[in-house]
């Protein structure tokens, strides 16, 4: 198949390519950074060089594809420090670019990058833009087919915490405890997608990844161990203490108070309500693994 994939090759873009080109796909992989386009070729795929803002550039390499595989990100938004950047906006921007190319290149076939949170508008802080644009892009229409994949936390969004471990000698959240919540590899994503790719496209259907289930004192406990700091403590501060923290640091305010939301419906369990309602059956990457790639993180950054 002639499959063409947003986000570059990043921590799931990556596998993702490796594993299409493996299974014999033509692969076409879209980057705004020129400097990809050899990393991307090395992998057996097409490099397509420009931006998702441009909705007549992705038409054209939309154009003929088999499946398309979308994603957006905070990062394809802007610098999370640049106190100007609307990120919400900025991304339902490229959510509506996405649905501009593909009704205007033809494709029937569309694998979405969502995530965990995206059943509601409610409550979920930052991860509001991935409801939004499942939702622009359900306006499709209905003979375009659309898997939604959303996944729960990234294990690598832990390597946040380093430095808060480094000068504070804690993990510090405004959530914590012994409440078990899931957690997933890109790798196991990755996995999902390329099953996905194979498998019968009919209608708007959802599903969820996740590869482990842990609290977030396990989670301490595991990376403490990988570290050297076997009494290595998750620590609860208030929601404004944290806030405070992170716009001191020079955080957009935006994306600081969209954070401490969805904290604290990751401590509450609202977060998961869908989640658990449709619970996949759990990947093969668990905390013991990511924590030994913590750990040579952690280490590399004490040098």
């Amino acid at each position: 198949m002639n499959i063409v994939l947003t986000g570059s090759l990043g921590n799931i873009g990556k596998p993702l390519t490796e594993g299409l080109v493996k299974k014999g796909h033509s692969v076409t992989v879209i980057s705004s950074d020129a400097g990809k386009k050899e990393a991307i070729e090395v992998l057996g795929a097409k490099a397509a060089i420009g931006s998702m803002f441009d909705a007549d550039f992705l038409t054209t390499v939309f154009t003929k594809a088999d499946i398309v595989y979308l994603m957006e990100t905070m990062e394809a938004a802007g610098d999370m420090f640049d106190k100007s950047v609307d990120f919400i906006a900025t991304i339902n921007k490229i959510g509506n670019n996405y649905k501009k190319a593909v009704e205007q290149s033809g494709v029937k076939k569309v694998i979405h990058l969502s995530s965990i949170g995206a059943h509601t508008d409610k409550g979920i802080g930052i991860l509001i833009f991935h409801y939004n644009v499942e939702n622009i892009l359900k306006q499709l229409p209905d003979d375009v087919a659309i898997k939604f994949i959303r996944p729960v936390g990234f294990y690598i969004n832990l390597f946040s915490f380093v430095q808060s471990i480094k000068y504070k000698g804690a993990i510090v959240s405004n959530y914590g405890g012994d409440k078990k919540e899931p957690w997933v590899s890109p790798l196991d994503i990755a996995d999902v997608i390329v099953e996905e790719m194979n498998k019968p496209f009919a209608g708007r259907t959802v599903r969820y990844v996740a590869s482990d289930e842990v609290s977030p004192n396990e989670i301490a406990k595991a990376l403490g161990k990988e570290i050297g700091k076997p009494d290595l403590e998750w620590k609860v501060i208030p929601d404004e203490q944290l806030l405070d923290n992170w716009l001191e640091i020079g955080f957009n305010r935006q994306v600081a108070e969209g954070f401490v939301e969805l904290q604290r419906s990751q401590g509450d369990g609202s977060l998961y309500e869908d989640f658990y309602r449709h619970q996949p059956r759990f990947g093969k990457i668990k905390l013991a693994d990511f924590a030994r790639e913590f750990a040579k993180v952690y280490h590399s950054e004490n040098e």
